[in-house]
């Protein structure tokens, strides 16, 4: 049940894919000739529809739903596109070859960074919890689980434990995790970032010995059993901590708004192969529902 990392940091290939096959004569225009045949805009379309296209397609609408809510004028674009060119200096052409892309490829994705940061910036993390996440970092636990399917089934597999059954015989005859055979359903030891959030919200606000309610996440409902607690090895400071919570509390807003103006924007894709270009991003029951 390690924690999958939600893509959040967005490569910007903000190319532009001309999809316009009833232009049958735009298609047709020719970009190359040879004496072995020509290269038209349908054949440069059709390569990079398949080579790139889903990440092209995922960007060109993540830029969109972000540019429903946070805004970069020309003015900004444009200064900061030229603070950063001169922060390279003579080496920005070098910096361009080093990485394949155009100078109008590199200041659209200036833009596209812009508009990540602006939501960053409108993110907000009280010291509540901030202090909160600090004291749950400190703390590792020893926990197991039972995975099941459905909610009806994990409130089935609590009743038995409630009533006495052995949970090691319980996960090994329930859980739909293929490991709980060996293990019985034990995680061993984990801290903070380690599991999907509901899990780990959950897993901490277990005490000694406590089993939970039903936890729904995206693997399916688990039935948690806290065994134990110990202080976690750092060398950090209260005030890296603290920095690296505030980090990770703003990520999972990030991604939570993300996934909001996805939806919100009511994105329909025509194209079957670019039918997949934000499955990461939204969750895959309301996803394919709406599809």
């Amino acid at each position: 049940m390690k924690k999958t990392v939600l893509a959040i940091t967005m490569a910007a290939s903000v190319l532009t894919l001309a999809a316009c096959n009833d232009q049958k004569a735009a298609d047709d225009e020719i970009l190359a000739t040879t004496k072995v045949g020509n290269i038209t805009k349908e054949e440069l379309y059709e390569e990079m529809k398949d080579a790139i296209g889903v990440q092209v397609v995922e960007n060109l609408l993540l830029q969109q739903a972000l540019e429903t809510e946070f805004k970069v004028s020309d003015k900004e674009w444009k200064d900061e596109v030229k603070a950063r060119k001169d922060m390279f200096g003579d080496s920005f052409e070098l910096y361009l070859l080093q990485n394949g892309i155009s100078e109008k490829f590199y200041e659209k994705n200036v833009k596209f960074e812009m508009l990540q940061t602006k939501m960053i910036e409108s993110l907000k993390v009280s010291e509540e919890d901030i202090a909160k996440g600090v004291e749950r970092a400190k703390t590792e636990l020893h926990a197991r689980h039972i995975l099941v399917k459905d909610e009806k089934t994990a409130q089935e597999v609590l009743t038995k434990l409630n009533e006495g059954g052995d949970f090691v015989e319980l996960a090994k005859e329930y859980s739909t995790e293929p490991v709980a055979q060996q293990t019985g359903g034990d995680l061993g030891w984990f801290g903070t970032g380690k599991m999907v959030q509901e899990f780990e919200d959950a897993a901490y606000a277990l005490k000694k010995g406590e089993l939970s309610e039903p936890v729904k996440t995206s693997f399916g409902s688990h039935i948690i059993e806290l065994l134990d607690t110990r202080n976690a090895e750092t060398d950090k400071s209260d005030e890296e901590i603290a920095d690296a919570v505030e980090d990770g509390l703003k990520r999972v807003q990030f991604e939570e708004k993300l996934q909001q103006l996805i939806k919100d924007a009511d994105v329909d894709i025509k194209v079957d192969e670019f039918k997949t270009a934000l499955d990461v991003y939204l969750p895959a029951t309301e996803d394919k529902e709406k599809k």
